[in-house]
């Protein structure tokens, strides 16, 4: 058997598209990445195989022209696009007051060099401390005396050429031969710097857009390590205290506690950096906590966790469940043993999850202080599931004496 060697030739691309208002936050203009690799395979190749793997010097190129050009600036990608065509209106332009070709090409290829030096020294004008490439009514007043004045020296260029290399209008006098041209220019310089503060105003608008969505990504993970890291003492002290006392007597039982007790804290901890994880990665830390949790209350705790299987694979926020499981164990009524359901499934492409327990709302509205744990639910949902969620704590009326709470996500969430 002989070695097939087969070409992958994968490429990623994304492209910002200027102008576009949203309330999602703005895509990031990205390098496009080729990623070549080579897989053996082991089936005979023929040599007609081998010779339709070969990426001919034409498409290699091209390949390479589109990533240059997904890899140039936004402004620049505008900029060669505008002078383009420009360059060609303004060559047609030409032919049409009857210059011969040659001529024509010669006077396009003056009047866009010239523009082209004259819009750089603009823009590096527009860009000074003073104005910052925001339009005001001082860089407005600019704006005009400095196309005009742009203006002017190309008609002054062109009118020389006129004179000593016979590039006269057809039909015109030199008056006709420099106002005319000028005003040409003016209205192209005037346009140009319109688009340039307009460009940048939304480059510095997306620019804010990423900002603002970067500071409120690194908020959301700086609260969600401030959740993992805020466990609740009393569970942790009556955990670690029930192990103590189940050593002499019961030390397997003892390890067990320790060894549930250390996969919830993993899990806790694990989160900080993956903001989103699968439903049944959020479950087992669920597990964990509850396995700790009826290690000390014995059957006074009663569990029943239902997760479909087609739910296990979806991902869901981390440690959001965790909070509402939490204050179910915390807040709900023990007097003849609390009873807890967790019940996960799909709906379409809804992830529908329930948390009941025995007890009253009432019970949870008069503790002492409220906790940080249902707010930050809340805030992780306006984050990770934007407009896209339902949440809801209530006492059903089909089971008096229960607390409900119902998550209602849909789609894939936000992060990481």
């Amino acid at each position: 058997m002989s070695w097939c060697v087969t070409l992958w030739t994968v490429c990623e691309a994304s492209l910002d598209e200027h102008g576009r208002k949203n309330d999602e936050v703005a895509r990031l203009s990205a390098l496009a990445q080729c990623r070549y690799v080579l897989l053996p395979s082991f089936r005979p190749c023929s040599p007609a195989a081998v010779a339709t793997l070969s990426v001919s010097p034409t498409t290699r190129s091209l390949g390479s022209l589109r990533a240059l050009w997904l890899g140039l600036p936004g402004f620049w990608r505008v900029q060669i696009v505008g002078w383009t065509v420009f360059t060609i209106i303004d060559l047609i332009d030409n032919r049409l007051l009857e210059y011969g070709f040659p001529v024509a090409l010669y006077r396009t290829g003056v009047i866009v060099s010239c523009l082209m030096l004259i819009t750089w020294a603009m823009g590096g004008f527009y860009a000074s401390p003073r104005f910052d490439n925001r339009l005001s009514a001082p860089a407005l007043a600019w704006l005009l005396l400095l196309s005009l004045a742009g203006g002017a020296a190309v008609a002054a260029l062109l009118l020389a050429a006129r004179e000593h290399l016979g590039w006269a209008t057809p039909g015109r006098d030199a008056a006709e031969d420099f106002f005319l041209p000028m005003l040409h220019a003016f209205i192209a310089l005037v346009i140009w710097s319109l688009c340039y503060f307009w460009v940048h105003a939304e480059l510095a608008e997306q620019a804010e857009r990423r900002h603002a969505a970067r500071a409120e990504a690194e908020a959301l993970r700086a609260e969600l390590e401030e959740l993992r890291l805020q466990l609740d003492p009393h569970f942790l002290f009556n955990a670690l205290n029930g192990v103590a006392e189940e050593i002499p007597d019961h030390p397997d039982a003892a390890l067990a506690m320790l060894r549930d007790l250390t996969a919830y804290l993993r899990h806790s901890l694990d989160g900080i950096n993956h903001t989103v994880m699968p439903v049944e990665t959020e479950v087992a830390g669920l597990a964990a906590y509850l396995r700790v949790q009826q290690a000390r209350f014995g059957e006074r705790l009663k569990v029943m966790m239902q997760v479909e299987p087609q739910a296990a694979s979806r991902r869901i926020a981390s440690f959001l469940l965790q909070p509402l499981v939490e204050n179910a164990v915390k807040h709900g009524r023990r007097d003849h043993g609390l009873e807890l359901r967790i019940d996960v499934r799909t709906q379409g492409d809804v992830l529908r999850v329930e948390i009941e327990n025995t007890g009253t709302l009432a019970a949870t509205h008069t503790r002492r202080r409220p906790g940080i744990g249902l707010e930050n639910v809340r805030r992780r949902l306006a984050l990770h599931y934007p407009r896209r969620h339902s949440f809801t704590l209530t006492e059903p009326v089909a089971a008096p004496g229960k607390v409900l709470a119902t998550l209602i996500l849909e789609g894939e969430p936000c992060g990481s």
